[in-house]
């Protein structure tokens, strides 16, 4: 049994729908009832075995309450998919405090709030697992998302600290952080945008069910980290072997990237910071996504394999860095 936030849109409505083809039982969370409401009665009526609970994330003792609805709905549950999120575009002085510290009471607090939630749940049953959904944004930050990515780097300390103490304490929990790269969901339209233009995602892009498959293999399979996408992979490792040219490209080019002037997306999805707003699977804006990655079938390898793979890429990326300084 699943418990997923942030299920009535993008990555989350994928790992809902994904999880119940495959026969798992699944309580979906979400503010927005009546998307809830639609998404039980859809699914239910193709045979899933889904509960529903009405809970801001933000909000711990609304936490508390998804887990008593999975005690009640199913007895329990095994894994804890912390994936709600919100963001803002625009730079760090547009963006008021007040929008900083809900993009944090979301993104950071949420992920809080339900990863001691869902402990407090596991080390009673035996074991379980504890899958965050973060972002490559948590590798390296990129210019209109800064909140965003403040959020994404507090996750990754959050969900190492969490591994720790549950690995020193024997409690049997695994804990993975699924780094998603850039992704076709209605995020830029739920995002409260500052810039000029209507927002976007910059490509490469992937479908949701990518970030889902990810999801539900940690799910079952004790993983640290699985990025969901090799275009976001391939960012993180360049970012990490040349700081300085990463900078300088995303300088150059990072806010145009994220940009689209012609295609504002849908105005009934706009700006779900405070209030929950029309969802959908995907984005309306007019992209491309791929519908499979490479990358994170290889993940899913054992591990040392992949790692002998990771070590290569690594090699590559460290010797190119000292030829181009050569030059």
């Amino acid at each position: 049994m699943i418990v997923v936030t942030g299920a009535t849109s993008g990555n989350g409505l994928a790992i809902v729908e994904q999880a119940t083809h495959r026969g798992a039982a699944v309580v979906a969370v979400a503010r927005n009832e009546a998307a809830l409401d639609a998404l039980r009665v859809r699914l239910s009526a193709k045979g899933a075995r889904i509960a529903t609970c009405v809970a801001d994330v933000s909000d711990a003792a609304a936490v508390e309450r998804i887990a008593e609805a999975a005690v009640a709905a199913f007895g329990g549950f095994d894994s804890w998919v912390n994936n709600a999120g919100t963001g803002t575009y625009g730079t760090l002085e547009q963006v008021p405090v007040a929008d900083h510290r809900r993009v944090f009471d979301v993104n950071y607090f949420g992920v809080l709030h339900g990863s001691l939630a869902a402990a407090h749940h596991l080390r009673a049953r035996g074991g379980g697992a504890i899958v965050n959904v973060g972002s490559i944004l948590g590798d390296r930050a990129i210019l209109q998302q800064g909140p965003y990515c403040a959020t994404k780097h507090a996750v990754q300390a959050l969900t190492d600290t969490l591994r720790m103490e549950l690995e020193r304490d024997g409690a049997g929990i695994s804990v993975t952080l699924v780094k998603p790269g850039a992704i076709d969901t209605p995020f830029p339209e739920h995002a409260r945008n500052f810039m000029d233009q209507p927002p976007r995602l910059p490509p490469p892009l992937y479908a949701p069910e990518v970030v889902a498959d990810a999801v539900l293999f940690a799910c079952a399979n004790p993983r640290r980290t699985l990025y969901a996408g090799g275009g976001g992979l391939l960012s993180s490792l360049f970012s990490q072997a040349a700081p300085r040219l990463a900078d300088a490209v995303m300088e150059a080019v990072g806010t145009r990237a994220q940009q689209k002037p012609n295609d504002a997306g849908d105005p009934a999805r706009r700006d779900n910071l405070y209030e929950p707003r029309a969802d959908a699977l995907r984005g309306s804006q007019q992209v491309h996504a791929r519908t499979s990655s490479v990358a994170l079938q290889l993940q899913k390898l054992p591990q040392g394999l992949f790692t002998i793979g990771l070590i290569g890429a690594g090699t590559m990326l460290a010797v190119g860095r000292r030829l181009a300084k050569g030059r």
